[in-house]
């Protein structure tokens, strides 16, 4: 499964119901840090398929989720278990990094 890009209207849906954990990743397309991690972040999408969901969020375009969760810098990668966040990283993170936040 690719990355599932997330949105206000399937927030809900997609992360709050989720069974699996959920990596989100807080991003813009100007960020360069963002495109940086972005292939490692997708390469966990394919990993992880089953196992958690892998969900992208564009700031400029979801400021409001941006705003309920404090994305003061970006990238910033969270994980959400049971709808609540259970880790968080800022900036680019070694894809051992990322997995070891899935884990907790």
């Amino acid at each position: 499964m690719a990355t599932i890009k997330i949105t206000k209207n399937n927030f809900e849906k997609e992360v709050l119901n989720s069974k699996e954990p959920v990596l989100l990743d807080f991003w813009a397309s100007w960020c360069g840090p963002c495109r940086m991690v972005a292939p490692t972040v997708d390469e966990i999408a394919e990993e992880m398929k089953g196992t958690a969901k892998v969900g992208k969020i564009n700031v400029d375009e979801e400021s409001e989720l941006a705003s309920k969760f404090r994305v003061m810098s970006i990238p910033t990668l969270m994980v959400m278990k049971d709808g609540k966040v259970s880790a968080t990283a800022i900036g680019v993170r070694p894809k051992k990094d990322i997995l070891r936040m899935l884990e907790v």
